[in-house]
């Protein structure tokens, strides 16, 4: 899976499910001109959850390659077969759905309520999370876009966490070197959507959470 690679636009019938193992997929919006990210898709999801849950089409979202990497593509039919007929892919899937429910409401209440540095971490952290490592090419520019602020904003941030030795990043590269201090920068929303994910999904790999 390519940087920025598009693998569905808004009103496509999704005729492909795509499931990362070491990439992220961006589930965005455009409101206004201007693109943000509703949701994101990494190594315990699962992009096309649509096309099983009633409607084959998409009219708002758009899913775009935001971490490079790999991925299984599974044509969509078989699995809404398999979702139809065996209660253990189903159960499997309305859990994913449950995670990805909560995920996006509470995106919705920490935009509105958490200041951009406690953001910012928290969601480097998801990314760490789900492509399961502690570097990975991102632009600053990206970032912006994906968390709706301004580019400024994001490199103001970057720049006080580089300081604190806690991320070090060169062009698009970003390396997570304290995880620790990361989290305490990050808000209460890591750790609600963390822990509801383990409980849905089983649990991540605590290497990766501890790596440095």
């Amino acid at each position: 899976m390519a940087n920025k690679q598009i693998v569905h636009k808004p009103g496509e019938e999704i005729r492909f499910l795509y499931f990362p193992l070491t990439c992220m997929i961006s589930v965005t919006v455009t409101i206004g001109g201007k693109t943000i990210e509703a949701g994101a898709v990494g190594s315990r999801e699962v992009a096309g959850i649509n096309a099983f849950m009633g409607g084959r089409e998409t009219t708002e979202t758009e899913y775009i390659v935001q971490v490079p990497g790999e991925a299984l593509r599974i044509a969509a039919a078989p699995i809404k077969a398999e979702f139809d007929s065996n209660a253990e892919v189903r159960s499997v899937m309305l859990k994913y759905t449950q995670a990805l429910i909560a995920h996006i409401s509470r995106n919705v209440g920490c935009n509105r309520v958490h200041d951009l540095d406690q953001r910012c971490a928290r969601w480097l952290l998801e990314v760490s999370d789900r492509v399961q490592a502690v570097e990975f090419d991102l632009t600053q520019e990206f970032i912006s876009q994906m968390l709706g602020v301004t580019r400024s904003s994001i490199t103001r941030t970057t720049v006080v966490l580089k300081e604190k030795k806690i991320i070090d990043y060169s062009r698009s590269n970003i390396r997570l070197l304290d995880l620790q201090a990361l989290e305490a920068q990050s808000c209460e929303c890591y750790f609600a959507l963390r822990d509801e994910y383990d409980r849905l999904l089983g649990s991540l790999n605590e290497e990766v959470r501890i790596a440095a």
